[in-house]
């Protein structure tokens, strides 16, 4: 926090004298009462307003200090910041054919993919992170970055039925979704880079195969961890639209589990079948064993004015002195 008028902020050093003065003054205080000794009092139950006679004092200080600060008038600050910190660098590869809306995990494979890798965006707050999504082509949703708020964000807009709704051609490019993404990590002068695809399907759309995007990713030390996403069982319900509402029908699970484990085997990743999201514990904790890296990470911080509260608190001490010095605390001259 800064101030704009930071001078104000001396005030508070005429806070000592005006104490001084107040103690001086309480002892020096005329009684209202004589009397011969005070030896009977002395014994005598104490009302709470003993406890209360100084609470106006305290909160004139209070308030009086909060207006210096309030003169002074506290800023967040407004620049650029450049700090250097560790982390590692990955792109997120996640299948968004329209298999990945089948229910055999909760509510279905697609929404359960997105909540398991937000957390784990959630819980890698140095990493650069990106995201490519996939299904009969690809294309990046978001650049690396160290902004997981926006990240976040965008993960929100993901939906199942973009290659449904024809925006995207449908089918599972997997080899389409590692070269994207080996495209965005092959520059990064990180130590450790990495893919982390997510598909439940096998390989039928594109022109670069998923061994031939695999041998790319090798070339450029880059590590991909495949995860292949659904049930073991032969078939999986899925929601299929007829007339009139939306009626479930089972679909067969195909997934190429060799594929993704050569994959994974050619970079030195690792294979993992995700039948419910505790499965992504274990990515998890292979990608806590990472070698790290030092990255510069420009932030911005935007100012605002933040002497509302110390204004705020002013006004409340002296409301409360008032209504002391004028009910509870009322003198009779």
């Amino acid at each position: 926090m800064s101030f704009l008028h930071p001078g104000y902020l001396a005030l508070l050093v005429l806070l000592v004298p005006y104490a001084a003065w107040y103690v001086v003054r309480h002892k020096r205080s005329e009684p209202s009462l004589t009397v011969a000794s005070t030896l009977a009092f002395r014994t005598a139950p104490k009302s709470y307003k003993n406890y209360l006679v100084h609470v106006p004092f305290v909160l004139r200080m209070v308030a009086l200090a909060a207006v210096a600060v309030v003169l002074a008038r506290p800023q967040t600050s407004h620049s650029w910041e450049r700090r250097r910190t560790e982390g590692i660098d990955i792109m997120l590869a996640m299948d968004i054919s329209t298999s990945m809306l089948a229910e055999d995990l909760r509510p279905n494979r697609l929404e359960a993919a997105k909540r398991v890798a937000a957390e784990f965006v959630s819980s890698r707050p140095d990493d650069n992170i990106g995201l490519t999504l996939f299904a009969g082509e690809a294309f990046t949703q978001c650049p690396m970055t160290t902004d997981h708020a926006a990240l976040l964000n965008l993960f929100a807009t993901i939906s199942g039925d973009i290659a449904g709704r024809g925006l995207i051609n449908d089918g599972t490019a997997v080899g389409m979704g590692i070269a994207n993404a080996v495209t965005r990590l092959k520059d990064s002068k990180a130590k450790s880079r990495i893919v982390i695809l997510l598909t439940d399907g096998t390989n039928n759309m594109g022109d670069i195969s998923p061994l031939a995007a695999a041998e790319m990713a090798r070339a450029y030390g880059i590590r991909i961890y495949t995860i292949a996403v659904g049930t073991n069982a032969p078939s999986a319900p899925y929601p299929m639209p007829v007339a009139g509402g939306v009626q479930r029908v089972n679909m067969p699970v195909e997934i190429d589990s060799k594929t993704l484990a050569d994959i994974a085997s050619m970079t030195e990743g690792e294979f993992y079948r995700a039948t419910n999201e505790r499965a992504l514990a274990e990515v998890y904790r292979a990608i806590d064993q990472l070698e790290k890296t030092k990255l510069d990470v420009k932030q911005y911080s935007k100012r605002y004015e933040a002497f509302g509260l110390f204004a705020l608190l002013a006004a409340i001490c002296l409301a409360l002195e008032l209504l002391l010095r004028h009910t509870i605390l009322h003198r009779i001259p």
